[in-house]
């Protein structure tokens, strides 16, 4: 940009602008100002202090300043003055190019009171560019034989000022043979376009060339203005024009050419001789899409391709060609490319509809998706087959145009298969074929068509008695191949009764995680095991449903003491007796304790010991059959009574106990053992003797119908025991095994062997019971009708003891009493 020129009157014309330009429109809070380009630093532009109404020492203490955004700060306060000021060189050109008017939009922000007042600045603009042509030079070629009136362009000058500063007018220097004409644009620019007129025919032999001077002027003050130099050459008169040799030419090309290939040659001739016979060849008319594509050769007129072509994007081009020779003769043609398709774009597919997921239970010819089949070539080569895998339950059919549909031709399952990568492949039929595959993802989506299934037919659980409440029995886990809620499986246990109470009061069943929970305390020998049917049913609609069995079997725990059957307290009271003749041999089996355990297994598995003997080393107990013998023979000096604590003990863990206390009474003949005890009564006093003698004589008499009672016996005895011998002899495995019972107790069988003699002797009330020994009885008890036929084995007799008050004697009837195997109960009074 040209600086400007000092002249006399250029600082009253900016003061004078200035004044000018200080406006205030009342009623819209606008401020207006102007300020002509290319002022120095610190001109005025307007008194802000005033058209705001301040005094200039208020702007720096309400804290006035200017606000602008994105551009660099044009304008200034001074403080001191009050006055807006220009911040630095200002050139309209640059802000506002060939605008008609050049407007700068600020804001003042008084801080104080938070608000800002709008100042809109024009920037009048002043010459200071001067009109310039793009060239220096210019060469006009004219024909000598052009006619007068011929019009040949001139460059335009351009300048960047606008209004009268702009450019106003263009001289041409004097000359005989031409003129200067100016055609004024139609347009908002205006645009001037200067024009060469020829005036007088020109003679080439008189004159060859003439200089020209065209000047372009603006409108400013002071005017500026810029040259060109025209040079003007007169032609040599050139009769004849090139002529083509065809006037249309046709070819043919395949698209897939490479760049650089010969396409044609056009050739035009010129009858002149010379250098008005050379011709040159250009493009004439080419439209701009198409001139990339081919290249002409200027002096041979090959005509060859520069890029490569599409048959896609163009099938034909058509150009104008024209040969020029030196004296500016024009001849034309035309040239017609035809290009020829090959097969170089695969089939498209486009997805034009999916319809994703679809149900499983969906019938045969549902349709999956619209296909929409486009092959770019023509021809075969745009002809296209298309077609899916055969192993998918999948196909296509051809719909209208080039449209397809996808479609299922068997039933879906999603428990198979959930999604399906589909791929559709697409060929053409050129040669050689282009294929291309499009891929579908199809998913499937769930229907509630499978029940959960448990992995076993049935289960089998195991959990130890006594267990706590709430304690985890068993998990069951059924798989539903199904999803989401058809899948959530929930377990419950199904309605049933043992031993009359509700199943629903001994278990229980998490429905959602199938873990079973105890809600009793199990007692083995109450119930050993219990069945029950568990459901699974799904979340679906409807719900399906699958059972299952399951066994729980209660595992038997060493909570149950032994408990001992023989020998047992009587009824009454009393404590019993055994009995040991002194005479017996070691080894005598003097009784058998029989106990049993209400568990099972390895926790009813009892032993027997000896824990406490009044004579140690007498007695022994089997320790699994409990059989008490003896371990040597009895001596006189053994006591009469003896006393045995015998523990019985299973092998559970803990181990459990429990004890019986055995009284055995040793004696060799009954008078013995009555004698003894006699004297095991309490003693009387002196004044009883009496009854004392009365108690002997009866005592004698009983003694020997006893005696005599016992030798029957004793005979028959021996009757039966040579018949058994006999027997045992004949069943060989049973020798030497004597007679037994077996008493069953809670599905456990106890052996209980016969005993030679039982003893049981109590003390009570001043009543005694005494059991004698009756070594080879019969193994039955007595009946109370043969007692009732004084044929009973067993006699009771109760004698009365005598009192300080009493003086007479009464005997008592005899009662019949049940005997206890191997024993005769005998009552003393």
């Amino acid at each position: 940009m040209a600086a400007p020129e000092n002249h006399p009157g250029r600082h009253k014309l900016v003061l004078l602008c200035a004044l000018l330009g200080t406006l205030w429109e009342t009623g819209t809070g606008q401020i207006r100002y102007s300020v002509t380009e290319e002022t120095d630093k610190g001109s005025f532009v307007g008194n802000i202090s005033k058209d705001l109404g301040l005094e200039p020492r208020e702007l720096a203490e309400r804290g006035i300043r200017i606000v602008s955004r994105g551009r660099t700060q044009l304008f200034a306060l001074n403080p001191r003055g009050g006055s807006l000021v220009t911040a630095g060189r200002i050139d309209r050109e640059e802000l506002c190019a060939q605008s008609p008017r050049c407007l700068i939009n600020i804001n003042i922000l008084i801080e104080d009171i938070g608000k800002l007042f709008g100042i809109e600045i024009e920037i009048i603009d002043i010459n200071d560019n001067n009109p310039r042509f793009q060239v220096e030079d210019v060469e006009v070629k004219i024909n000598e034989i052009a006619v007068p009136g011929a019009r040949y362009p001139l460059p335009e000058a351009v300048d960047l000022d606008v209004g009268v500063n702009s450019l106003q007018s263009y001289q041409l220097s004097p000359n005989h043979h031409f003129s200067l004409d100016t055609q004024t644009a139609t347009g908002d620019d205006g645009t001037i376009n200067p024009e060469l007129v020829l005036e007088r025919a020109l003679d080439r032999e008189e004159e060859a060339a003439h200089h020209l001077v065209l000047s372009a002027s603006d409108g400013g003050d002071p005017r500026r203005s810029s040259t060109v130099r025209i040079h003007v050459t007169v032609l040599d008169t050139n009769d004849n024009a090139p002529v083509f040799s065809q006037p249309i030419y046709r070819v043919k090309v395949p698209e897939n050419v490479p760049p650089g290939t010969r396409l044609l040659t056009v050739t035009a001739s010129d009858p002149d001789e010379g250098t008005n016979g050379k011709v040159a060849y250009k493009f004439r008319k080419s439209n701009e899409k198409q001139s990339p594509f081919f290249q002409l050769n200027e002096n041979t007129g090959e005509i060859s391709t520069a890029k490569s072509l599409d048959y896609e994007e163009c099938s034909s081009y058509e150009m104008e060609i024209q040969a020029e020779d030196v004296g500016a003769l024009l001849g034309r043609t035309k040239v017609l490319i035809s290009v020829e398709d090959v097969n170089d774009n695969r089939p498209e597919v486009t997805i034009t509809s999916l319809f994703s997921p679809v149900l499983e239970n969906s019938l045969p010819g549902t349709v999956i998706a619209f296909l929409s089949v486009h092959d770019r070539d023509s021809g075969k080569n745009g002809q296209v087959v298309c077609y899916t895998q055969d192993n998918l339950p999948f196909k296509l059919e051809k719909s209208i145009d080039n449209y397809y549909r996808l479609v299922t031709w068997k039933y879906l399952d999603r428990e198979k298969v959930s999604i399906y990568n589909i791929t559709v492949m697409t060929s053409d039929l050129g040669t050689p074929s282009l294929s291309m595959e499009t891929h579908i993802s199809l998913h499937v989506a769930d229907i509630n068509d499978n029940a959960p299934t448990f992995p076993h037919a049935f289960y089998s659980a195991y959990i130890p008695e006594n267990n706590p409440r709430g304690a985890s029995i068993f998990s069951f886990t059924a798989h539903d191949p199904d999803s989401e809620n058809n899948a959530q499986v929930t377990y419950s246990v199904t309605e049933d009764t043992l031993q009359g109470v509700p199943l629903s009061s001994y278990i229980s069943i998490n429905s959602d995680t199938g873990v079973l929970y105890a809600l009793q305390s199990f007692d083995y020998e109450q119930i050993h095991n219990l069945q029950l049917l568990v459901m699974a049913s799904d979340g679906g609609n409807p719900p399906l449903s699958s059972n299952v069995s399951l066994s729980l079997f209660v595992l038997d725990q060493n909570d149950n003491a032994p408990e001992i059957l023989y020998p047992t307290l009587p009824t009454d009271g009393s404590t019993g007796v055994e009995l040991a003749p002194r005479s017996a041999e070691p080894g005598y089996l003097v009784t058998k304790v029989v106990a049993v355990d209400r568990d099972s297994g390895q926790n009813a598995w009892l032993s027997y010991r000896l824990l406490k003997a009044s004579e140690p080393g007498l007695f022994t107990v089997g320790l699994h059959t409990g059989e008490v013998r003896t371990v040597r023979a009895l001596l006189d000096r053994d006591a009469l009574k003896q006393s045995l604590v015998v523990a019985v003990q299973d092998h559970g863990q803990p181990r459990l106990s429990a004890t019986v206390t055995l009284t055995v009474a040793v004696a060799d003949r009954i008078p013995e053992v009555l004698a003894e005890l006699g004297s095991l009564e309490p003693s009387v006093d002196s004044d009883d003797s009496g009854l004392t003698l009365y108690l002997v004589v009866a005592v004698a008499v009983v003694s020997c119908v006893f005696l005599a009672f016992v030798l029957v016996l004793l005979a028959l005895k021996l009757q039966r025991w040579h018949k058994s011998r006999l027997v045992q002899a004949s069943r060989g495995g049973l020798a030497g095994m004597p007679a037994s019972h077996f008493v069953g107790v809670d599905e456990v069988q106890a052996f209980l062997q016969t005993y030679s003699h039982q003893v049981s002797l109590t003390a009570d009330s001043g009543k005694s019971h005494l059991i004698f020994p009756q070594p080879n009885y019969a193994d039955t008890l007595i009946s109370q009708e043969s007692c009732e036929k004084k044929d009973s084995l067993l006699t009771s007799v109760d004698f009365h003891e005598y009192k300080d008050e009493a003086a007479s004697t009464q005997v008592s009837s005899v009662h019949c009493l049940l005997l206890f195997p191997r024993g005769i109960l005998l009552g003393i009074n």
